[in-house]
Order: C-alpha cells, then structure tokens, then sequence
C-alpha cells in the first residue's frame, strides 16, 4: 500500500481530474483532463506502468461496444434515419404535446433495453431533437427524456449498460437469473421516472406541437441502415443470453452495417468515421487508470470489509448502505470507474446476492444526478452541444433532485 503522503497525491490528482471532467473549465475536453491526470500518475512513479496499461485492458469490451454503437449512429445520423424517424413521431403525437413526450418515453425505454443507454444517448438524441424542430417546440422537455430514460431502464437486461459487464465481469448472470432479480426494480425505476418527468415538464409538455409536416421517403440506404440497428438489437439479446462477448458483437454489427451502406452507394465510410465522438474512448481510458490508483489507496479493501461487516448482521442494510453509496460515488466519479470498483467490492467480500444486485442498481441509476455521473449522459451532453443546445451541471442537478432519489429508493424497496 502506498505511503500516506502518495495516498494524498493520488486523491488530489483524482479530485482535480474529476472536478475538471465536471465542469471543463477553459472548455478543455473532458477526456483531456481523464488522460493527463492518468499520464501524471505514471510520471510521477505514483501507478506503476504496468498498473496503468493493466487497468486500460480492463475496459477492452467497453471501448469495442461503445466504439461500434457510436459508429452505427453516426451512419443512421448521416443516412437520415433520425429525421424519417423524428417526422414518424410528431405525425403520430397528432399535435399533442404530451403524446410526443410518453411516445418519446417509451422509444427511450426500448432502445435503452435492447440498444444500451449509449444508443439512446447517441441515437435517440439526435432524432428527438429533429422531432422537435420538426414540431417547432422547445427540444429540452423531451431531450431531457432520453438523459434519464438512459440510466433508468439500463439494468432490465444485462445489454442495456455496458457497466454491467464493469460490476459483473466474468461472473455475469445467466439472462433467466437476471430477470428474476432485475425485473421488478427496473419497473419501479422506469415508472418512477416517468411520473417524475412528466410532473416537472408538465407545463412545457402542454403547449401544442405543429401537425402539417411535409412527408419524406428513407433513402435505400437508410432503410439498410435500420436494418442493421435491429440486427445489432437482435444480436446483443442472443449473445446476452449465450452470455457471450457483447464488445466484439457490437463493434463488428457497427461495421458490418457501415460497409454494407457504403458499398452500396460505392462511397467511402471516411465522412461518418470522422465525426464520430472518438474522445469518448481515451476518457474512459483514464477514468480506468484514476481507479487502479485509488484502488492501490486501500480503499477498495476496506470498503469491502465494511460492507461485508454490515452484511453478517443485516443484508437488507448493506443492500440499502451499497445502493446509496455506488449511486452517490458515480455522481461523483462517473459510473463506470465506480463500476469496476463495485466489482472489484463484490469479489473481495462475501456479499448476499441482494448486495451485489443494489451495488448495480446504484451504479446504473444513480447517476442521474450529474452530467458526467454515466457515460450515457455525456455522450448526451455532447449530442446536445453538436445541436447547439446547452444544459449546465446545476440544471441537470436541479431536475436530477425531483427524478433520480425516489427511482432509486423505489428499485432497492422492490429489490428488497
């Protein structure tokens, strides 16, 4: 373990990384202060080299899955998936301000089930903020939907959140056993959400929305590009179930769909390629690495053996004590590094299965009190600066208040 003077660096580098990933003072990308708090660390002799490209290797799946999602919705983005998509939705909310909002609503919780939280960021996003604009009706009562809806519904199956693969890693349950523990939870989380959006954006919701839209016809190209969201939907269930590697299917339905468009046209795939988010991966790079030095803190350790404490007198109290701590920490530290860490908590200490399952339930909802509490919500956040739109940390936080604490406090009751 490392001296208490090293303990204090690494805290320190920690806490200025995060603050800078929050709030991105001088605009500096948030990736740029995750990788330079992780290259400071190696220089300084604070994490061994090895420790660093250890902890970046513990992310392989994550970086495949978020890398082939991300490309799949930059092709349906450019082919005008999103568009078709956003004119289908207003013709059906037949003028409706509230239809819109629970048509958007149940969109967010489908994709969120059988794409990930990372697809309603990056693919759902963009379409509702054509739909809106298609309405001409202010976007951010409805985007603020696919933010929520994202961490909300993320742990009805295991491919609905690539931190499930973080928590569970090797040790991920079978698809049956998942649903018997995860079912009721979710409902309570989903329909808590739900009514907590609805009452605060009751009065944005109730202004009519325009209903004479012109139509418009998906290109071939378009409709083959749908065809590979739902196959890559598909395949993700199936491998869930097999529980195979859901990184490696994910990137390679990415590809295949960006192939087969652009073969078709006979075009190069160079234009989506470019602006795909890529600063997303080296973030969570080094959100891996600022783990592995707290981890070398002694931390981890002795979290484990609190909990594993409360545990032998009370499972109900460390299933509420793990809940409330993973879901406090991700909005602290971002989600998936608190993942790893409730897995690496999970394997060190002989937990009740109700432990392990509110350690996810407060890694995957939990964060929706912070921008940058899940990476489904920066993606998010970067969606909506690409359409112009701002939403500031406080405001999130202020909505976060009224939406996230009764989902949570809902799905560990019916966990219970």
């Amino acid at each position: 373990m490392p001296l208490p003077s090293s303990s204090l660096l690494i805290w320190g580098i920690a806490a200025v990384a995060i603050q800078g990933i929050l709030f991105r003072p001088w605009r500096v990308p948030e990736y740029v202060w995750a990788l330079g708090a992780a290259l400071l660390l190696v220089l300084t002799g604070l994490l061994p080299l090895q420790g660093a490209a250890w902890a970046i290797a513990q992310g392989k799946e994550v970086y495949l899955f978020l890398a082939g999602m991300m490309v799949l919705a930059e092709l349906a983005r450019q082919e005008g998936l999103f568009d078709w998509l956003a004119l289908y939705a207003v013709r059906h909310a037949r003028g409706s301000g509230r239809r819109l909002f629970d048509l958007v609503f149940l969109v967010g919780t489908l994709v969120t089930i059988f794409l990930s939280n990372d697809a309603t960021a990056v693919v759902l996003t963009p379409a509702v903020y054509a739909a809106c604009r298609a309405a001409r009706t202010d976007p951010l009562p409805y985007l603020f939907v696919c933010a929520f809806i994202a961490n909300a519904a993320s742990f009805v199956l295991p491919i609905s959140n690539p931190a499930n693969l973080v928590v569970f890693g090797s040790h991920m349950p079978s698809l049956w056993d998942w649903l018997r523990q995860f079912t009721l939870p979710s409902l309570g989380a989903i329909v808590a959400t739900y009514l907590a959006l609805r009452f605060t954006q009751r009065r944005h919701i109730a202004m009519p929305v325009a209903v004479q839209l012109e139509p418009r016809t998906l290109s071939a190209e378009g409709r083959l590009c749908a065809l590979g969201v739902a196959a890559t939907g598909i395949a993700l269930l199936v491998t869930s179930a097999l529980q195979g590697p859901l990184g490696w299917v994910t990137f390679a339905a990415g590809l295949a769909t960006l192939l087969a468009v652009h073969l078709r046209r006979r075009s190069t795939p160079l234009p989506v390629l470019r602006h795909v988010a890529w600063g997303v991966l080296p973030l969570v790079a080094g959100l891996f690495v600022l783990v592995e030095a707290v981890a070398q803190t002694g931390v981890i350790r002795l979290a484990a053996q609190a909990l594993e404490s409360v545990a032998q007198a009370s499972p109900t109290a460390a299933g509420w004590w793990a809940g409330l701590a993973a879901a406090g920490l991700s909005n602290l530290a971002n989600n998936l590094p608190i993942g790893l860490v409730a897995g690496s908590v999970g394997q060190m200490a002989d937990l009740p299965m109700q432990a392990r399952a509110a350690l996810l339930i407060g890694v995957d909802l939990g964060p929706n009190l912070s921008v940058t509490g899940s990476l489904a919500t920066m993606l998010w956040l970067l969606a909506l600066r690409r359409e112009g739109q701002q939403v500031s940390a406080l405001g999130f936080l202020r909505l976060g208040l009224w939406v996230m604490p009764p989902a949570l406090v809902l799905a560990l009751l019916l966990l219970g």
